[in-house]
């Protein structure tokens, strides 16, 4: 604390706290930003020899420590207010209005096609393999070999992890609006070419899917930096959280939604062509015409991206990009005058002084933003990396686990589509009553409670509701309500929690030039994590004992239960780097990411940029 002071101040033994006070005004920011004011109380008491061995010191030095924070805050406030353009104080402060709704619909789209198409797949595998890798003389039906499975099943994750580094980067570089309509073409088509194929045969046919979904999930991979980064760009700071959750919440709607299609192509056709259970007649019991099937539901989530295509292309380039990025003050006072319906002066001079502070010039490698984002950038991929291996592990393999429980019957006892209709009837009703909900409770809370508090939250009720699954599973194998009301829960943590909250935060955090990179370093982390969970669960869940329990040509795993003890220790780690990512709620970008911040402040405030909540 001594050493803090003194080099500023010349203190002698009869100093009054009064003038110390005034003088502490002058002061360097301190190391920490925030504490409870006891300034009105400092200046009621009479003046006080500074003395440091008297026995008034440590009250003295921690009323001191007070009014610096005090002081820092005020002139922080002061600083930013000052130095904040207009267009961008104009967003901070703007009312809710159409726009902001506009935004996240057309946004959000996307991210129900994404949603969709990542999952959708999970309904159809199952027939792929009773069509394509029927065996006439197996007592079980077709299932895609291991190796294939796999390919199927993360193919599109793969993809999605290139997408968000190349567009992620892509989005500082040309601009967000430039990149968006690129990701959402590339989607369209490739949802559409997914649902085709080269010949009939089985290799032929899982090649094409598995081509055109690489680069569906390349496409997918775009949208995710791109829409969190336009959405923070856009909203005013006090609801901010809620606008990028809504976004994201209509993944919910998306896994939902394939869920429902599913439904209705599955019965449309069951009831139109029925067939004997495969047990009674093993070829009658897939009809030719299941192939469409999986096909129509593919090819349909091209549909409500190809609906939004003209809207996106219709949004203006985000202020905070045309402005600090691309330094064009007129363009985007011009840019958000027509959208906020109010005159904004250009301000091209002092964006150029912004534009050329120290704060604005460090790169992604340098020292600079180890020293200031590090810490913030590994605890936004670890836990992001985390929260996917369990989510993407349960969103994947929903029909496995429901399967080995016996919620959803043995596969010999079922023909083909009544299989597509119990596996899609399943995740519905997780969709429905777990994840959707989940989804909205982020949106509801967010901006009241945090983002910290709610994604370790949701890491530490998804720890407990996966061990309550793992702990008890042969209880569970008998009593399937009280299984699924368990798995509903884990899902609605991780989206009442840190599926929602580690999409937000990246988008919050970063300097403009660099946010929608981080976010998509972030995001492909995350995939990473989902890759993990999309091969390794397939794995791993095969039951270690009994080889009659096991999918056809898959080794012995650790089983469900053990594998979701490890899904369980994911979501511990996930508690313990929550601790690294910041807390952004009711602030500006701007005062997350430092811009506006001089030489002083960033040597004094950058080592110790708080990382929970104030």
């Amino acid at each position: 604390m001594y050493a803090k002071i003194q080099p500023c101040l010349l203190i002698g033994p009869s100093t009054p706290l009064l003038s110390l006070s005034q003088s502490l005004l002058r002061l360097p920011p301190p190391l920490f930003r925030s504490s409870p004011s006891p300034l009105r109380l400092l200046l009621l008491l009479p003046p006080v020899p500074w003395v440091p061995s008297s026995p008034l010191a440590p009250l003295a030095e921690q009323l001191l420590f007070a009014v610096v924070c005090t002081a820092n805050k005020r002139r922080s406030a002061a600083t930013m207010a000052g130095d904040q353009l207009q267009v961008l104080n104009a967003l901070d402060l703007a009312k809710t209005q159409w726009y902001h709704f506009t935004a996240i619909v057309i946004a959000g789209m996307g991210f129900f096609t994404d949603a969709y198409d990542l999952f959708c797949i999970s309904l159809v595998s199952k027939l792929l393999g009773r069509i394509y890798y029927f065996d006439r003389d197996s007592p079980t039906p077709g299932t895609l070999p291991p190796n294939v499975s796999a390919a199927v099943n993360g193919v599109a994750f793969c993809g999605t992890l290139s997408g968000q580094l190349f567009f992620g980067w892509l989005g500082d570089k040309l601009g967000r609006k430039k990149v968006y309509g690129m990701t959402l073409m590339l989607m369209v088509i490739c949802s559409v070419a997914s649902g085709l194929s080269f010949g009939h045969d089985p290799k032929g046919v899982i090649a094409t899917l598995c081509f055109f979904r690489f680069w569906l999930g390349f496409g997918i991979g775009g949208d995710y930096p791109l829409s969190a980064t336009i959405m923070s760009e856009y909203a005013n700071k006090r609801t901010r959280g809620a606008f990028i959750a809504a976004v994201f919440a209509m993944q919910g709607f998306g896994i939902l939604t394939g869920g429902i299609v599913a439904l209705i192509v599955s019965a449309s056709f069951k009831s139109r062509f029925d067939a004997p259970a495969y047990q009674f007649d093993r070829e009658g019991s897939t009809v030719s015409q299941a192939d469409y099937i999986w096909r129509i539901i593919l090819m349909l989530g091209a549909l409500p991206a190809a609906l939004t295509y003209y809207w996106r292309m219709k949004m203006p380039e985000t202020a905070r990009y045309t402005a600090l990025v691309a330094k064009n003050a007129k363009k985007a006072a011009a840019d958000m005058s027509k959208v906020l319906q109010v005159d904004i002066v250009e301000e091209q001079t002092k964006v150029e002084q912004l534009t050329m502070k120290e704060a604005n010039s460090f790169g992604l490698f340098s020292r600079e933003f180890a020293r200031r984002h590090g810490l913030h950038l590994v605890g936004t991929t670890t836990t992001w990396f985390l929260l996917d291996i369990a989510f993407y592990s349960q969103n994947l393999f929903q029909k496995d686990i429901f399967t080995a429980i016996g919620w959803i019957p043995k596969a010999a006892t079922m023909n083909a589509i009544e299989e597509v209709f119990r596996i899609a009837r399943a995740q519905t009703l997780i969709a429905l009553c777990g994840t959707v909900p989940g989804y909205w409770f982020t949106v509801a809370l967010i901006d009241t409670i945090g983002r910290f508090t709610i994604q370790l939250m949701g890491f530490f009720f998804m720890t407990v509701f996966m061990l309550g699954l793992a702990i008890p599973y042969n209880h569970w194998t008998t009593h399937h309500i009280g299984f699924v009301i368990m798995y509903g829960f884990t899902f609605f943590f991780a989206n009442f929690g840190p599926n929602s909250t580690t999409f937000i935060v990246p988008a919050e955090i970063f300097p403009a030039r660099l946010r929608s990179t981080c976010h998509g370093i972030s995001a492909a982390a995350g995939k990473a994590g989902a890759i993990v969970g999309a091969f390794g669960f397939l794995y791993a869940a095969q039951n270690s004992t009994d080889p009659t329990k096991r999918d056809k040509g898959y080794p012995a795993g650790i089983g469900v239960r053990n594998a979701l003890f490890v899904l369980a220790a994911c979501n511990f780690l996930g508690v313990i780097f929550t601790f690294l990512v910041p807390e952004s709620k009711g602030r500006s970008l701007e005062e997350m990411s430092g811009e506006n911040e001089d030489e002083e402040q960033m040597e004094s405030a950058a080592p110790h940029n708080r990382t929970m909540p104030a």
